[in-house]
């Protein structure tokens, strides 16, 4: 049995990470809305100058017979390079932008406001700000991200802000399994590996975020979901992140969190809730 003093001081050092992580919370909110406003002008623009690349290519498919055929494929091979490039500046514009209207919905977003959701969008966009903040902590971190989303999935009926700390706390702690297992391994062939399944079942849906990560023994497994209890270094984690999990699926939302899990093999945590709050 730890000393009650120790175990005293680990509370407080947790209690201090979580006011910090609060007031992170309210800077970034503030950072998304400052940054909100020039990203939608690069993306307007890059709409705008991908309109003038085309008239541009048509003024130079009416002058083709006065260009030199070599002078027809550079210019060709320019506007195609361009043309790529103004699609990607729109699309990584648009998902930059997807994420900060999620950060500010998380920050923001009434409690217990029940908002037809997809699901499916709303995972993807928090499992990779996840794992791009992973990176960010530890540039030796890498993982195999495999997403398996059912098609024509219904709007489900959460509170977004709160499904979106389920899949961050569910994700985080699968980034820490893989990492420590590859730590740990004698295993040469050993790719760490992230499977986040979204299905249908009955009227309710089910979703599960797999490791092939440490796993977890017994007697952890016993304290999971235990407040406040982590076996994460100081500064690591808060011990709160699967308690907040159960209650977000279970109390608010109606549903059930499972696990299952083998040591040195893998960990699956499973969400189910059902479709339509209002029915319950």
């Amino acid at each position: 049995m730890n000393d009650p003093q120790t175990e005293i001081d680990n509370l407080k050092k947790q209690l201090s990470q979580q006011e910090k992580m609060a007031s992170l919370g309210l800077l970034s909110a503030g950072i998304a809305h400052e940054i909100q406003n020039p990203l939608n002008f690069v993306i307007n623009f890059s709409v705008s100058s991908a309109r003038l690349l085309q008239d541009l290519q048509d003024i130079l498919d009416e002058c083709q017979a006065t260009l030199q055929e070599e002078q027809r494929g550079e210019i060709a091979e320019i506007l195609g390079d361009l043309k790529k490039n103004m699609e990607k500046i729109e699309a990584n514009g648009n998902r930059a932008s997807s994420i900060i209207k999620g950060i500010l919905l998380y920050s923001r977003g009434k409690e217990n406001e029940y908002i037809p959701t997809n699901l499916a969008q709303l995972t993807k966009e928090y499992v990779w700000l996840s794992f791009h903040a992973a990176r960010a902590n530890n540039k030796h971190f890498n993982v195999s991200i495999v997403e398996n989303y059912e098609e024509g999935l219904p709007l489900v009926s959460v509170v977004p802000q709160d499904f979106s700390r389920i899949v961050l706390n569910l994700m985080n702690n699968a980034c820490y399994a893989v990492y420590q297992k590859s730590l740990q391994t004698k295993d040469l062939e050993y790719k760490p590996t992230i499977t986040v399944s979204l299905r249908r079942k009955g009227e309710s849906v089910c979703l599960s975020v797999e490791d092939n990560g440490t796993g977890i023994p017994d007697d952890v497994k016993a304290k999971l979901y235990t407040p406040f209890f982590t076996t994460k270094p100081i500064g690591q984690g808060t011990g709160l992140g699967l308690s907040i999990c159960k209650t977000i699926a279970e109390r608010k939302h109606h549903g059930q969190l499972d696990v299952e899990t083998a040591v040195g093999e893998f960990t699956r945590f499973t969400i189910t809730i059902p479709i339509n709050q209002t029915s319950i």
